[in-house]
Formats: C-alpha cells, sequence, structure tokens
C-alpha cells in the first residue's frame, strides 16, 4: 500500500495513474490520497504508516518541509535542499527522499538544455526549492525567485548559492510579475492555475521574450492558463504532467524494485486525466 499526503489533494491525478501502473505490472497495491488538514494532523498520520502497512508514501504541498523532523532518516537530496516529496518505509523504519527536481530537469531537458539558462521562478515551496537547486546543478547559470515572502525567497537563494555555487537572487512579488530582461526560462512552482480554480498567474506577459521557456508544475489541467497564454506569445512549454511522470518512474521503481517503462505511466496519466 502506498499514499500521498497533502492538502488539497483531489485534483492529482497521481493516484489514479499509479493504481494503473500497478495493475499493469500485475502488482496488488493500491495508492491512497490523503487530505491532512494540520501539521498536528501530519505528525499523527506519519506516525501510523508503519503500522498501517505502507510501503512508500508521497508528499505534496504544504508538507515537504514539515514533514522532515517526524523521520528516522533522511538522504544526500533532503539534506541539500531542506525538503522531502516522498518516502519509503522499511521494517518501520522512515526514510525521506527528494526527486521534485530531478523530475522537473528532465521533462524540461526533453524540450531544451538546462545549460545556461537563466531562470525565473514563480514561487519557492517545498517542491520549488528542490527544482531550483536541481536546475542550479543540471547548469543552470542564474536563477531570480519571486515571492512574497522576503525571507522564504531569500533562505531558499541561499540554498541554492550553497548546494551549487550559482547565483540566485530574490525578487518581491508584488502584483504583476516584470520578468527581467535576459531570462531564458520562466517557471511557475505555485499552485495558481490548478483545477478547479484555473486561476491566472499575474505576470506581465510583454516582459516575456517569446524564445523563454515556460514551465508549469501543475497537474490538473495539462494545458493551464499560464501555459495557454505562454503558447498564444510563441513560448516554448512543458507542462507540469510531464514532471509528474518523470518523478513518478522514480518512486515506482524505489518503492517496487521494477524499472517501468515511460510509456506506461504516460498512457496512465492521460486516462487518469480522462484525455
Amino acid at each position: 500500500m502506498t499514499g500521498m499526503l497533502g492538502h488539497p489533494v483531489a485534483a492529482s491525478p497521481i493516484d489514479r495513474m499509479f493504481d494503473a501502473v500497478y495493475a499493469h505490472y500485475g502488482l496488488h497495491w493500491q495508492f491512497w490520497k490523503n487530505d491532512i488538514a494540520s501539521e498536528a494532523e501530519l505528525y499523527l498520520a506519519v506516525k501510523a504508516l508503519s503500522p498501517l502497512g505502507y510501503r512508500g508514501m508521497a508528499i505534496t504541498v504544504p508538507y515537504k518541509v514539515a514533514v522532515i523532523p517526524l523521520l528516522d532518516a533522511v538522504d544526500d537530496d533532503v539534506r541539500a535542499i531542506g525538503a522531502a516529496n516522498y518516502l519509503t518505509i522499511e521494517k518501520g523504519r522512515l526514510t525521506g527522499h527528494n526527486n521534485d527536481g530531478k523530475g522537473v530537469v528532465k521533462a524540461i531537458e526533453k524540450v531544451a538544455p538546462l545549460t545556461g539558462q537563466r531562470v525565473v521562478m514563480l514561487g519557492a515551496g517545498g517542491a520549488g526549492r528542490a527544482m531550483a537547486v536541481e536546475m542550479a546543478w543540471a547548469g543552470a547559470t542564474h536563477l531570480t525567485l519571486v515571492t512574497r515572502r522576503q525571507e522564504q525567497g531569500e533562505e531558499v537563494a541561499a540554498t541554492v548559492m550553497n548546494a551549487s555555487g550559482v547565483p540566485a537572487v530574490w525578487q518581491p512579488w508584488q502584483g504583476e510579475v516584470l520578468v527581467p530582461e535576459g531570462t531564458t526560462l520562466l517557471l511557475n512552482a505555485t499552485r495558481l492555475g490548478c483545477a478547479p480554480g484555473l486561476e491566472p498567474v499575474p505576470v506581465l506577459w510583454e516582459t516575456v521574450d517569446p524564445a523563454c521557456v515556460v514551465v508549469d508544475v501543475i497537474t490538473n489541467p495539462r494545458i493551464t492558463p499560464f501555459l495557454s497564454t505562454a503558447l498564444e506569445r510563441g513560448c516554448p512549454i512543458v507542462n507540469g504532467v510531464e514532471m509528474l511522470v518523470q518523478l513518478a518512474m522514480q518512486i515506482f521503481q524505489r518503492w517496487t524494485g521494477l524499472s517501468p517503462e515511460e510509456e506506461v505511466f504516460q498512457r496512465a496519466v492521460a486516462e487518469a486525466l480522462g484525455e
């Protein structure tokens, strides 16, 4: 049994995707989404995972940082990034891992190499901080982190520089975001645009170069209002479903010991989204 802890979780197709993949490989496993309303409830949920027989658990917004003190161990990626997005559970021992950034890097590099990219990232939560570090490790030369909270933005910028040596700066998010000149990759790491709300991301699109690669972490819908506007400007895009597939394949392999075929995951997530 596997699953996900977070809030909110209703819109994510991850459970239907994993269940379809488990069935394809003949595994009698199930994936349960669990909406956890508070950090107090997170504590209770994490303590119950091993007694309930869970083999692994994905961790999503807003608990990727808060979960760390509740674990028995974390890997080097979690230590460098300061967030965990999934757990392995073996003999009652919970270990935290982070491949959020690895998923985004693989998805982006299907469209454009990260080497030399000047990145602007909107939001810097648990997933965002992992993505920022991994993009720096993959060759990005500069990162600008746009957040409403100065403390968060500056902390993640420092994390990037400490982990990679790549320059990273904070930019305050006030009204419509002005994208700095020379930006070659723009990434939305917030929940803006997720179903059912489908809120627009407040970007001043006149400041976005049509050659800029535009990336969204949202998985439902596949083409968010943010990506739709980017397409209208002629920008190359990377959608969150592609990132989900890439990181889910890695998690599946860690949990099951099987090496999955990408087409199995692509087909499963498309069916889960009703495409």
